[in-house]
């Protein structure tokens, strides 16, 4: 299923199919994945679950319901199971057989709540746990938005933070983890299957996971030895600290009440826990936590616990006595190798997504984890047999590939590509290049370059140059909906996207020299990257370049502007940016602004006022466009009307776009549309692209 397109434009990257990662079986012949896509002819999205025969890389339908999600295998046999929303608030758990796709899927039970994160695991040849997420109420029982009492009133009283967080405000309902049993007697179909009852299993406990705002499926995972899962610590204050503990469950998954969680203490790392997964004989876990407190983007450690019946030995890959770790990356998702004796791990390195192989023992782990895939940005890896694995990864160009990896001798075999390697969007890696240029001390930096995909050397082009969010962030060789680097190269532009100092995946010290340096370090490598361009890169039209940023690159863009690499370029573009630094206590994670501000503000607030690009107002002289929606909790929406007021009032041309239904991002296809439209007609206007391509036009038709 691709879409052809002869121009790569804002309409083909958001109604291009967009398809999660892909699941095999546990024959590794076939593999479930989702897939959906937005019409804007009919103003409509549609949805479907799929499934891929591996070796043919042919599909079949499984699913075209709208509300059906979260596909998983079953067993031995293909069976399918899925989540799908059903009337009044409830969720249905359907299932149909993979081997026979005319059946009509069978619903084997309906919860009474919205749940979603559907994980399975056999107990024994006819049991198989089940284990889901969903808000839970003050009382312990699954919530239902439909069926729940309305308040009488619209007030909400708080004594303790959050207020709100991310885009919404905070409820009395909180997020938990809910399990029971599937039971398969004789035959494996639907008649012969009962589910039973969703049982809360941190009722009582004070803790909560999936740990808002953004924690899924990775909060936690299941065995049949019981549940490992992450959670704030409710001891402490959520908005000032990022502490969040590993908690293990034991667990008779027949037996009606779940056992007490039992914290995993880590001796002096305290800060986020990430990742946990069961070893697959269920007696081990591997897992991440950062060391400090206070710092959201810190390293994260990857650790073990190789008994989980003795929760007291937890062991450190890669530790050193100074407490900083030998291994200078930062590991993020993990998985076991069908032996137990491997850890597949993905992290980033040098602007690439890439996955790691290194043994499941630290005390066999004395080299730095192999790199096994380098390129583009894996997303999902899972095991085949015969210890092969399938990797779903993508690119700068293609938005899902699926492949087969042989972890020992690293070759790999293409099963799936959505976009044909990107030819189906009019885009080839030969767009793509890169570059590593002196930053503002003694250390180099690296920037992505895309160009259009009809580019001539011979011919200049005008640049746009993006700068990420975080800050600790990095622009990788992977792709995006919302950033997407192929949307301006295939308006005219050479594109080139900087990872200046702070940037995630070249080691901790150059990831941490951002802190207490927003509009230091950063800034300085920025205008030695515009240098380099202009002294390096004879195609690039120097004076007919833009700027783009969102969040931190809001923040870039906004201190640009006050001062001299402002007046280099032609126009400005701040999405959902940082006005003022002083106006940080209106956000809701204020562990951020005490980590890279180095304190509070009123212990440190030179520090916040040294990196106000409110001060260099006077400065602000180029054309802008400021973009914040009215959900942006994260950033309020006041950090984008002060901008614009300023603009305006100081008769600058500028523009002010904002969405009242998104947040600090903008997904609805629609919305997304709009602010390609006015982003991308903004920044022509000043680099006179649409001109451009008008001569071109008159000179062919002279011709």
């Amino acid at each position: 299923m691709t879409v052809r397109a002869k121009k790569f434009t804002p309409e083909v990257l958001l109604s291009a199919p967009r398809r999660s990662s892909a699941i095999p079986n546990q024959k590794g012949t076939l593999a479930l994945f989702t897939v959906s896509t937005y019409s804007f002819n009919s103003q409509s999205k549609s949805s479907e679950i799929r499934v891929l025969d591996i070796k043919t890389g042919q599909t079949n339908l499984v699913s075209s319901d709208a509300q059906a999600s979260e596909p998983t295998w079953l067993g031995k046999k293909n069976l399918i199971l899925w989540l799908k929303g059903g009337e009044k608030g409830t969720t249905n758990l359907m299932l149909t057989d993979g081997d026979n796709l005319e059946l009509k899927p069978a619903t084997i039970t309906s919860f009474n709540g919205s749940v979603a994160n559907l994980k399975i695991t056999e107990i024994d040849s006819e049991t198989f746990a089940l284990v889901v997420t969903g808000l839970a109420t003050p009382s312990g029982s699954l919530y239902n938005p439909e069926t729940a009492e309305k308040p009488k009133s619209t007030g909400k009283v708080y004594s303790k933070l959050f207020v709100r967080q991310w885009d919404s405000y905070v409820t009395e309902n909180t997020s938990s983890i809910w399990y029971t049993t599937l039971k398969i007697k004789g035959s494996s179909g639907s008649s012969n299957m009962t589910a039973g009852s969703l049982r809360n299993a941190l009722a009582g406990s004070s803790l909560e996971s999936p740990v808002p705002p953004f924690g899924g499926a990775g909060d936690f995972d299941a065995s049949k030895n019981g549940i490992v899962f992450v959670a704030k610590d409710p001891k402490i204050n959520a908005a000032n600290y990022t502490k969040t503990d590993l908690y293990f469950i034991p667990l008779d998954f027949t037996k009606p009440r779940a056992q007490t969680p039992q914290i995993v203490k880590t001796g002096n790392l305290k800060g986020y826990s990430a990742s946990p997964v069961f070893s697959p004989d269920g007696n081990s876990v591997a897992f991440t936590r950062m060391k400090s407190i206070q710092y959201e983007s810190d390293k994260p450690r990857l650790l073990l616990i190789p008994d989980i019946t003795d929760l007291t030995n937890v062991q450190e890959f890669y530790e050193t006595p100074d407490g900083e770790g030998k291994w200078d990356l930062r590991p993020e998702t993990i998985t076991w190798s069908q032996s137990g004796e491997e850890l597949y791990v993905t992290a980033e390195e040098n602007g690439r997504g890439k996955l790691f192989k290194l043994p499941a023992s630290p005390r066999h782990a004395k080299d730095l984890p192999k790199p096994i895939v380098s390129d583009g940005t894996v997303t999902d890896v899972k095991l085949l047999p015969n210890n092969q694995l399938l990797v779903s990864s993508n690119s700068l160009v293609d938005n899902s590939t699926y492949s087969i990896l042989d972890p020992e001798t690293d070759a790999s075999s293409l099963v799936s590509s959505n976009s044909k390697l990107g030819k189906a969007f009019g885009l080839s890696q030969d767009q793509v290049d890169e570059f590593w240029f002196a930053g503002a001390e003694d250390y180099n930096v690296h920037a992505w370059v895309l160009k259009p995909s009809n580019f001539d050397k011979s011919k200049k082009y005008p640049l746009a140059f993006l700068i990420h969010g975080g800050p600790q962030g990095a622009w990788n060789e992977g792709w995006s909906t919302r950033w997407n680097p192929a949307v301006f190269a295939e308006q005219g532009y050479v594109v080139v996207t900087p990872n200046p100092t702070g940037s995630t995946g070249y080691g901790m010290e150059f990831q941490n020299g951002i802190k207490n340096q927003w509009g230091g370090r950063p800034y300085i490598d920025l205008v030695k990257c515009f240098e380099y361009i202009e002294a390096n890169i004879s195609y690039v039209d120097i004076n007919r370049a833009v700027a783009l940023g969102a969040s931190y690159g809001g923040y870039m863009v906004n201190w640009i502007q006050g001062h001299p690499l402002g007046r280099k370029f032609k126009a400005l573009v701040t999405h959902d940016g940082v006005f003022s630094t002083l106006n940080q206590y209106s956000s809701e994670e204020l562990f951020f602004p005490h980590h890279d501000f180095d304190g509070t503000l009123w212990d440190n607030r030179e520090n916040y006022e040294k990196w106000d690009p409110a001060r260099h107002l006077k400065n602000w002289a180029t054309p802008h466009l400021i973009i914040h929606n009215e959900l942006d909790y994260r950033l309020p929406i006041a950090e984008g009307l002060a901008p614009f007021n300023v603009l305006q009032t100081k008769g600058i041309d500028s523009k002010f776009l904002t969405f009242p239904d998104e947040n600090h991002w903008v997904l609805k296809p629609e919305n997304s549309l709009l602010w390609h439209k006015e982003v991308l007609g903004w920044i022509n206007k000043y680099t006179r692209i649409e001109e451009e391509e008008l001569n071109a036009c008159v000179s062919q038709v002279r011709m």
